[in-house]
This record gives C-alpha cells, structure tokens and sequence, in this order.
C-alpha cells in the first residue's frame, strides 16, 4: 500500500506542475513582492537616517517577511478556498489519499514557492541595492530557523484563515486586507518602526510579521541597526519564541475552524 508520504511528494510534484502553468499566479506572486522592493529602494534610495545604512538595504531585509507571508499565507490560504468550492476536499474524502498526503502536497508547494520567492528577493537586494549577504555561518543558521517557523506559521494560519473565506473568487482580496495592513503595523513598509505611534507598534508586537521583519533585519544588517528596533536590541529569543507560539496557535486554529465543504454543502 502507498504511504501517505510517498502520496504527498507525488501530490505536491503535482501542485507545482499546475501552479507553474498557471502565468496569472506566477507573475503575481514572484513579480508583486519584487516590484515593491523595488519601487521602495529606488524611491527612497540612501535616505536613511542611519549613518552607513541606506533605506533600500533596509528595505531588501524587511521584504523577505513580506515575501513569505504574502506566498505562504495568501497560496495556502486561497489554494484549499479553491478545492473546497470546486469539490476537490469533498472527492478526496473518498479516495485512498489522506487529508496528511493533502496537507504535505499543499506544503511542499508552499516551501518550493517561498523559497524562489525568497531568492528572488535576494538577488533584487543583492544585484540592485548592494546589499551584502552575511558572512557569518551564525546569521545564516538564524536565517534557516526563522525561514522554516515563517513558513509554517504562515501556512498554518492560511489553512485556518481559509474557513472565512466564502468564496474562491474573493479569497486573494480577503486575505490580502491583513496581509498588507500588517506590513505597515510592522515596520516591513515603514521602518525604523519607532516612527509609527507606540500603539501600533504594541498592536504589531502581538503578530508574527514584525518578529519576522526584526529577524530578516538582524540576519542582513549590521549590529548598530538593532538600535532602531522598537525594544533597542535584536531580541532573537523572543523572536523564536514568537514564531514558535504562531505555529501552535495556527495548527489549534486549524483544528477547530478546518472545513472539507463549503457551509452551504455541509
């Protein structure tokens, strides 16, 4: 008999091959984080008040968060709304495959898309903005933990934020909403965050992007930068845990709130 492994590589080779003939798809998740990077860098250059920092490395650091959470919440999100509504969840139920060949298929899309997309950002960092990659294996290391808890508490709260979604057609606008509002509570558009009122920025410090932006930041920018972070440091402990505690609350919200049917089927 197949195991549910071997099923949910298969399923996701499966994913990808339908995500990469879809152009719509490729170009907005790939070029619209991109793009941001790039009009915000070029728009604002070397001003910065920062001495030796310029707003478009700062910018190519914060990005990534914005990369990860808008390919792995937004794909997720979306992905499971559409094979609720077009009855694929519902045929599944009564195929040999399992929800867990299902949900790693779904997952292995996610990690393949937000790692080009990571890459992605990176080189429009590197070749566009001078922006040095690190050369310390530690910050690498920090890199790769905050990379996989990004990934997975952003995928975990796309499978759950699917269930309010009432609509396949609806659900990028829908998700998008705190997606980006988000971005500008969490000092990935508007940095240093000491700038936004201290109500936001405690607001903020209750959500992952802002933990994940702090991280990306610590891992590309030098250690003078952690001054202009709300707490004056880089706080990698609590950024761990942060994330950590986003990928148990996501996985308990999945629990409780995942659906096969839509409510109008059920």
């Amino acid at each position: 008999m197949t195991s549910t492994l071997t099923i949910g590589r298969r399923r996701g080779g499966i994913e990808i091959l339908q995500f990469v003939r879809d152009r719509t798809a490729m170009i907005f998740t790939f070029l619209f984080p991109a793009l941001l990077l790039l009009l915000f860098g070029t728009i604002f250059g070397d001003d910065y008040d920062h001495p030796g920092l310029s707003a478009a490395r700062v910018f190519s650091a914060s990005m990534i968060a914005y990369g990860i959470v808008s390919t792995a919440f937004i794909t997720m999100g979306v992905g499971i709304a559409t094979d609720r509504e077009d009855g694929t969840l519902k045929r599944l139920r009564g195929t040999p495959a399992t929800a867990g060949a299902y949900f790693l298929g779904k997952l292995i899309l996610v990690a393949a898309l937000t790692a080009a997309e990571v890459l992605v950002l990176l080189g429009v960092g590197v070749l566009l903005f001078d922006m040095p990659l690190p050369t310390d294996a530690g910050r690498w290391f920090t890199f790769g933990w905050l990379f996989l808890l990004s990934v997975i508490a952003c995928s975990l709260l796309g499978i759950a934020a699917s269930a309010l979604v009432r609509s396949a057609r609806t659900a990028g606008a829908v998700l998008n909403v705190p997606v980006v509002a988000l971005q500008f509570l969490s000092g990935v558009f508007i940095h240093p965050i000491t700038r936004l009122p201290d109500w936001m920025i405690t607001v903020a410090s209750v959500f992952p992007v802002k933990w994940m932006a702090q991280g990306f930041r610590y891992v590309f920018l030098p250690d003078s930068a952690a001054a202009l972070e709300a707490g004056g440091a880089w706080e990698l402990g609590r950024i761990a845990l942060m994330l950590a505690g986003w990928c148990v609350i996501g996985l308990v919200l999945c629990l409780l709130t995942f659906r096969w049917t839509n409510r109008r089927d059920a």
